[in-house]
Order: C-alpha cells, then structure tokens, then sequence
C-alpha cells in the first residue's frame, strides 16, 4: 500500500507503507539521524517523541530487533522513515523483524523514499513538520499540506510527562545513592550508574548484557519523575543527582529548572542532553532551537581543559546560548562541527552537563569516563565514606 510523507514547505514524497496503521494519519517533526546501525535504540528512545524519524543509512532492519537493547519499554518515535527495510532479518539474537515490531507497537513507517534527498532538505532548511499519511485515507494532495501546516509545533509543547514514569522506584544497592530524574531517561543511563552485581528492574528492562559496564562499585539508584519537587528529591538523601535526557523543548519545563535551581549546591548534580539544558537555563542561560539539530554516532567534540576531542553520539534540536550564562558556569565543551555549547562546568558549586550521551547506545563510548567524574565529584563532596552531613 502506497504511503506519503507530506513537509510543512510543500514537498511530498511517495513510498510503500509498513509497520503498524493504527490511525490514517499521523503528524510530528522530521529530523534525521546518521547513525549506521543501532536503529533499536533510537526507535526507544524517549527523546524522540513527537518525532518523524528518518535514517539516513540505506538500509535499515537486516538485523531484526531483539528484547536486550531497548532504551525504553518500546518505541516512542511518531513514525518511521527508511529508504529500504530488510524483511528476513539474520540474527540470533533477533525476536522480530522491524516491521513485525512496529505493527505490534502500532507505529507506521515509510519506505522506498528517497532518504538522501529528504535529509539534504531537512539540512538546508531545517527540521519540518511533516504528516504521515497511506493510501485511503480520502484526501487530496491539498489536503495534506493544508493538514501539516496546521500540526502544532514541537518547540510550544512539554513532551516529558509523556514519558516519564509516574512513580519512583529505587534498585537497592550499596555505595552512592544517585536520585535519577527522569525526563524520558534511556535504560543505558540506569545500567551505567548500577551496581555490577545487582540484576533485575522493575521497569521489566534487561540489564545482564550491559552489566558490566556500571562504574565503581555502583550505586544505589532511585528513579523519580521530572515534577518530583527538589525538598522531596532533598528528603531522599541523594549523594548524587542526574537530570536525564528527554523529548522537546526545554523551555517548556520551567518546573524542571526551578526544581533544579533548588538543588544547586547541595549535592552534586550532573546533567545529559535535556538534563544539561535544564542545568544551563538553571545557572541563567537561555536556549534556542538548531537549525536541523544533532542526530547521530559520529559528532565531534573537544573538551576545551585538555584539548581531547572525543566522538559522540546525540539527540537533540535545542541548544544553551553561551553568551546568555550569567557567570554561575562555563562552557567546557565545544561542537566542532558547529561550535555549539556541548558542556558546562560550574565554577562554585558541583555541577556540570553535557549535551551528548555518554552512555552511547547507539554509538561511540568515548564518553563514558564522564561516570567516573561524577563518581569522583560525590566522593570529593561527601567523603570516601558517603556520610551526609
């Protein structure tokens, strides 16, 4: 069955349906990601929600889609962009094909479009708002566009409460007690803060295959949802807070940023991807929407203390204005393909972010080192023996 992607400027590509049709249409943001595998991830991932998600490699599924390497309980992406999709995917590991999975999680795709083209608009003009529609839906061709143009923008919408989770839960364990806020966290944040030894979540996600990659002797981790208020965070007695990453505009969370403003100084924060916006905007700063944002495994950034450049992977449209930060903190990192904030360090208090994802998945771990350096600013703020004060 023939399917159209319609973009806000007019542009309609026509290609075949697959995936799960469980609405005629459905509306979003097109962005692209480069990444050449790894597309699971990013179909879990919660920071794509209310998005159109567009691969730029060509081919996507060979394979499948296992139950090990989810971000998140299932996908949160609008629909599904490919050029092709493979349908006999070969894998051990596999449990379903890509388009298996998509029907049973009832979000659509399109593929047989021209994916290069679609990404070298997307470049020169920026992310859309595009409208996923197959054929017999009955409308014209005016329709759609009319349609799209009139689908509400990402930048005026608080997408976090609808993936964050609705209740805390805490995974025992011993040293730091790390409080996570969740913003629509990815589970390779989880498995990177918890303990080697410990096995079983309660948000029924895998955690044996990624185990060993918890740093220290782990920590005892509780999840919290993003409105949790910062004297209940307090009451907790974290020696550690991470603001995790998340989905759409970062000015649509000011409770987030007051919530964080609150915490400043009395424990350690550490912030990733809508986390370091939030920590940017708490210190003063403003943000403001890229062009066609950053997607992908392969993003070069320099740590401007030593002058290493590492290779990351990332996920997002918004970025901090770094002459908008008021003094409270500096830029520590640089995008060196657009010299855009990708780090700030606090001068008086402990705290720092990053806007791209150390714990990869997809992508480069590179930046994994980052954990240790948390794990070190809680040691330094609170003794080797973690007692608080």
């Amino acid at each position: 069955m023939q399917a159209y992607l319609a973009l806000e400027d007019g542009t309609i590509f026509t290609g075949e349906a697959f995936g799960g049709w469980n609405k005629e249409k459905i509306a979003g943001e097109v962005v692209f990601n480069t990444s050449m595998t790894g597309y699971q991830e990013v179909l879990t991932d919660p920071s794509y929600a209310g998005e159109i998600v567009t691969m730029t490699y060509p081919l996507i599924g060979n394979y499948g889609i296992n139950e090990h390497d989810f971000e998140s309980g299932g996908p949160k992406v609008e629909a599904f962009v490919v050029r092709e999709y493979c349908e006999v995917p070969s894998n051990w590991r596999t449990k379903d094909s890509l388009d298996e999975f998509l029907k049973k999680h009832q979000i659509p795709g399109i593929a047989g479009i021209d994916t290069r083209a679609l990404t070298k608009r997307l470049r020169n003009y920026g992310t859309m708002r595009g409208l996923l529609a197959r054929e017999g839906a009955g409308i014209s061709t005016e329709k759609l566009l009319q349609e799209v143009r009139e689908t509400p923008d990402i930048s005026g919408m608080d997408l976090v409460p609808t993936v964050t989770i609705k209740k805390p839960y805490t995974l025992p364990g011993e040293g730091y007690h790390v409080v996570l806020i969740d913003f629509g966290t990815k589970q390779n944040i989880i498995r990177c803060l918890y303990p080697k030894k410990r096995i079983g979540d309660p948000t029924s996600m895998s955690l044996d295959n990624n185990q060993e990659r918890a740093y220290g002797d782990g920590c005892k981790l509780t999840v919290v949802p993003a409105n949790m208020a910062s004297e209940e965070i307090i009451k907790l007695n974290p020696h550690g807070v991470v603001l995790s990453n998340g989905p759409g505009d970062p000015k649509q969370v000011p409770y987030a940023v007051e919530t964080t403003k609150k915490l400043l100084g009395r424990v350690p924060i550490f912030g990733i991807c809508l986390g370091h916006q939030i920590l940017g905007m708490a210190a003063g700063g403003t943000t403001y929407k890229l062009p066609f944002g950053h997607r992908g495994g392969n993003h070069p950034v320099k740590d401007l203390k030593t002058g290493k450049v590492y290779i990351t992977s990332q996920n997002h449209g918004f970025a901090v204005d770094a002459d908008s930060l008021k003094g409270e903190a500096e830029v520590s990192h640089l995008n060196l393909n657009d010299n855009t904030v990708e780090g700030l360090r606090f001068r008086d208090v402990p705290a720092f972010s990053v806007q791209y994802h150390p714990e990869s998945s997809p992508g480069p771990t590179d930046s994994e080192y980052l954990f240790h350096h948390f794990f070190d600013m809680m040691q330094d703020f609170w003794g080797k023996e973690g007692k608080h004060a």
